[in-house]
């Protein structure tokens, strides 16, 4: 797989349950913040393709609890591409401690036409970053 963005997100004292660790669900926030900062990489002006993209799975293997406060280091890799379709996959882990995986988590994106709300062949913008 290839690595083809790396995000930091900051962990927040809301970020917490009642247990006082970070909620399973802020694990695929974090997941789709380092996506939609790599989407934002390639404007739609680039090859004037309006088509968006929408997850249809994704999913987390939770390695380590995580606390706030701190941050963590998504990498994001490209795997599978097909006619429509990218799998990416996560690494997560600790900004202060890099060496330790504390999850890993994928999602499939499919590109849609706006016009007609269906599947659409990935836009050039985004194979030439694969």
């Amino acid at each position: 797989m290839k690595e083809i963005y790396t995000s930091t997100i900051p962990l927040r004292w809301g970020d917490m349950d009642q247990i006082g660790h970070v909620n399973n669900t802020v694990y695929f926030r974090c997941f789709e913040q380092a996506r939609v900062e790599w989407i934002d990489l390639f404007p739609a002006k680039q090859d004037n393709n309006p088509a968006y993209v929408v997850i249809v799975h994704t999913e987390c293997s939770f390695l380590k609890e995580l606390k706030a406060p701190g941050s963590v280091e998504i990498k994001v890799f490209a795997g599978e591409m097909g006619r429509s379709s990218l799998v990416q996959h996560y690494e997560m882990r600790r900004t202060d401690a890099p060496d330790v995986l504390v999850a890993t988590g994928s999602a499939k994106m499919v590109w849609v036409d706006p016009a007609t709300g269906r599947s659409t062949p990935i836009p050039d913008r985004f194979k030439a970053g694969l």
